[in-house]
């Protein structure tokens, strides 16, 4: 193996970057050269490649982003689309590919590693934390930390006027980020994709904390869970109490990395590229127990399933 590319894929995630780096410096050290796929599959597709040196990694380890842009590509779902991926691959000399993103990424590694045998392996790089064989995907920290700190400035706007606020966060899928912002924030309530809710429920009880004094509650919902306006405009009608809507959107995947995601982009990257040499492919890599651990693109895709109970309990408890 001589030459293998990098792409990013999918919904970028703080500590891209850091990743990136970790690729192109490691194969460096192991005298392979680089090329940077730019727009993901699209770009490859559309043969929007160019080397990566040393220095073009260069002070990116804390910016957000990534600097190999990314987007979202149905046509390489196709088989012509996989064709014309492969021999632009082929044209180039690109012997592997490391991918990072989420798990449509993964979809389009595994295609290329099984139906086109190109070697593939997968790095972990969406804010959802919503993948397989890894305790943490690259950007989640940096995800729950935005988030927080929107939280805890709305905190105190809610102490001050005395109101009812919804905070919507992202997680179509995943209420990692709501769950985890919720509990770190002392937020009232938290509404997650992963369990159900009945929202009479929840007027109740801040109907009663209303009549014990408590003039202000803070409520993170995911937005796969409801959307923050409809669940908003629900406790108004059933509580007859002033409520507001915060929508984070995109502020959540933006900004520098935390040192969590930058330290995880770096030995993700680094273990990816050894991975490769070792000839081993069709796999992903993440963290267990902070340990690199590698895990085939199947399992990876497999549903996520995580722990909700503790952390709702102490939300409940603590309220």
């Amino acid at each position: 193996m001589k030459r293998i590319g990098v792409l990013t894929s999918g919904g970028d995630a703080p500590g891209m970057n850091a990743a990136i780096r970790g690729v192109v410096r490691t194969a460096f050290a192991h005298k392979l050269e680089v090329y940077g796929i730019f727009r993901g599959y699209t770009g490859l597709i559309n043969d929007d490649l160019k080397p990566l040196t040393h220095r073009s990694v260069s002070n990116i380890i804390n910016r957000g982003g990534t600097i190999l842009k990314t987007s979202r590509c149905p046509e390489f779902m196709t088989k012509e689309g996989q064709k014309r991926a492969v021999e632009i691959l082929q044209r180039n000399s690109i012997d592997a590919l490391v991918v990072i993103g989420g798990d449509g990424s993964y979809r389009g590694a595994q295609i290329l590693a099984r139906e086109w045998h190109i070697p593939c392996v997968g790095l972990p790089g969406t804010i959802d934390n919503d993948l397989n064989g890894t305790d943490r995907t690259i950007g989640s920290d940096t995800a729950v930390e935005t988030a927080l700190d929107a939280i805890d400035k709305i905190k105190d706007t809610v102490n001050s006027m005395e109101r009812i606020f919804v905070v919507e966060v992202m997680g179509h899928h995943s209420g990692y980020i709501a769950l985890k912002s919720a509990l770190a924030g002392g937020a009232e309530q938290v509404l997650i994709p992963e369990v159900k809710f009945d929202i009479q429920d929840i007027c109740h009880e801040i109907t009663e904390g209303y009549i014990r004094g408590k003039a202000s509650w803070i409520i993170v919902v995911a937005e796969g869970a409801i959307k923050g306006m409809e669940l908003a405009r629900q406790i108004t009608e059933i509580t007859d109490l002033e409520t507001r809507v915060v929508v984070l959107g995109h502020i959540q995947r933006g900004g520098s990395p935390t040192a969590e995601d930058r330290i995880l982009g770096n030995r993700l990257g680094a273990a990816g590229v050894e991975l490769l040499i070792k000839g081993v492919s069709g796999v992903a890599v993440g963290v267990l127990n902070d340990q690199v651990h590698v895990v085939d693109f199947e399992e990876a895709l497999r549903p996520v399933t995580f722990d909700t109970k503790e952390d709702l309990r102490l939300i409940k408890l603590l309220t």
